[in-house]
């Protein structure tokens, strides 16, 4: 008789209230990485900010992310979608971290989102610094490069910091594609802005077929114009989405390490985000929520809600999967 696979749902807030119980991702279960049968889409906490080069405090996301994100309900508000009828979610706890040796988290996070990938199930992160966008494409990426849109104030695409230093959260995506992790020509940024070191910090970027839009374009072209823009670039290959908070204006995302004014609003990435429907997800992060610079939560609540629209979309992939 063959076994009956098992269903993983968030406790109900008719059952138990929402500030009550141990926080997960989104009130769902706990499932050790070990036990991972049957789950599809695994949410996941990175909690470290060894590659920041600002404000640290990145490492004290996921659990800020977590208890705020028990606010979140079971059904999308303007799509309908019912993420957790689509698909076996579970919160696969958090990456094993040193912090005190960044290569060594590297190897750890790359190991702990290889056996994620192996197991066929769809990453969903909290980070953490944008760093650890590094090593989950190394895992997820490595027979196959992936498309991206990328949200945020700032391209990562620098070369080095303080000399030879070449891992930074300022440099993940340029490694990404040095190691062919990464497809730059299926490559969006969105948002990107900020007082510059010199001024050939996005030549590279832009050399290698990356689509820049700067937050001035962001706002001539208009949301829904950027929606189509971006689902132009990646097109039907298989695509990341990594959403920074700090592609928000301050004043919606204030708890980040590298604050840039001017930014897009919460309401404008949730559209933009529910924009990339039907787009070939393989995955998402959410990073730089900073939890001691924003005490109240508000940031967290921001960075939950923006897990929310991607692990919808991410549940469309897997029921038509």
């Amino acid at each position: 008789m063959a076994k009956k696979p098992r269903s993983y749902k968030p406790v109900s807030g008719f059952d138990l209230p929402r500030y009550a119980g141990i926080p997960t991702f989104m009130r769902l279960p706990h499932v050790p990485l070990d036990e991972v049968e049957d789950v599809q889409i695994g949410l996941i906490g990175v909690p470290w900010d060894g590659g920041t080069t600002n404000r640290a405090g990145a490492r004290h996301g996921p659990r800020q992310i977590r208890d705020l994100s028990t606010l979140v309900r079971n059904v999308h508000h303007v799509s309908g979608i019912r993420p957790f009828d689509l698909a076996n979610c579970a919160d696969l706890g958090d990456t094993p971290v040193n912090p005190i040796d960044l290569q060594d988290t590297i190897g750890r996070i790359e190991a702990f989102y290889g056996k994620v990938h192996a197991a066929g199930i769809l990453p969903l992160s909290a980070g953490g610094d944008h760093l650890a966008s590094l090593p989950i494409l190394r895992a997820i990426a490595r027979t196959q490069p992936v498309g991206m849109v990328h949200f945020d104030a700032h391209t990562d695409t620098n070369d080095r910091y303080f000399g030879e230093h070449k891992l930074t959260h300022g440099t993940p995506f340029r490694r990404a594609i040095e190691e062919g992790l990464l497809d730059p020509r299926r490559t969006v940024q969105i948002g990107i802005r900020g007082s510059l070191y010199t001024s050939h910090d996005m030549d590279w970027g832009l050399e290698q077929g990356i689509r820049v839009i700067t937050i001035e374009e962001f706002y001539d072209l208009g949301v829904e114009a950027v929606i189509q823009e971006a689902r132009r670039v990646v097109g039907d290959g298989p695509t990341y989405v990594s959403f920074d908070v700090d592609g928000l204006d301050p004043v919606y995302a204030p708890g980040t390490g590298t604050p840039e004014i001017g930014g897009f609003t919460t309401h404008e990435a949730q559209r933009m985000i529910r924009g990339l429907r039907g787009v070939n997800l393989v995955g998402g992060d959410v990073v730089e929520v900073a939890p001691p610079f924003d005490p109240s939560g508000a940031t967290a609540l921001v960075g939950a809600t923006m897990m929310y629209e991607i692990l919808c979309l991410l549940s469309e992939v897997v029921a038509k999967s």
